[in-house]
């Protein structure tokens, strides 16, 4: 019988394809990515992050009172840093009052200026 008439395709003498195992081009994810996953060409994955919004612009806050210490404390970390715009999503403008509201309320100790350890 010849392999025409039977209905199969002929056998190679290649094996099948195997993935390689030395980490070459197009063996995966490289070491170096960070191991995010990323869901397209956006590489947002399957976590979508809110951008964020000032929370003085949004409650109309015009001026940043000093002496509003559970306000301030918002806008320093636990080591008495004050954390920076990117994270806490307040714009320029309200990012440089709140800066000098917290300098002012650490020069007159009613915030400290970095936590006992």
């Amino acid at each position: 019988m010849s392999e025409e008439t039977n209905g199969k395709a002929p056998e190679t003498s290649a094996p099948a394809a195997a993935p390689q195992a030395s980490g070459g081009p197009g063996s995966g994810p490289s070491p170096r990515s960070g191991g995010r996953p990323s869901g397209g060409p956006g590489g947002r994955g399957k976590f979508f992050r809110r951008k964020k919004v000032c929370k003085f612009c949004t409650e109309k806050i015009d001026s940043i009172p000093y002496r509003d210490v559970r306000l301030l404390q918002q806008f320093v970390a636990e080591r008495g840093k004050i954390v920076p715009r990117r994270i806490t999503g307040v714009c320029t403008t309200h990012q440089r009052r709140l800066t000098r509201a917290i300098k002012q309320a650490r020069n007159i100790a009613l915030l400290p200026f970095a936590t006992r350890h």
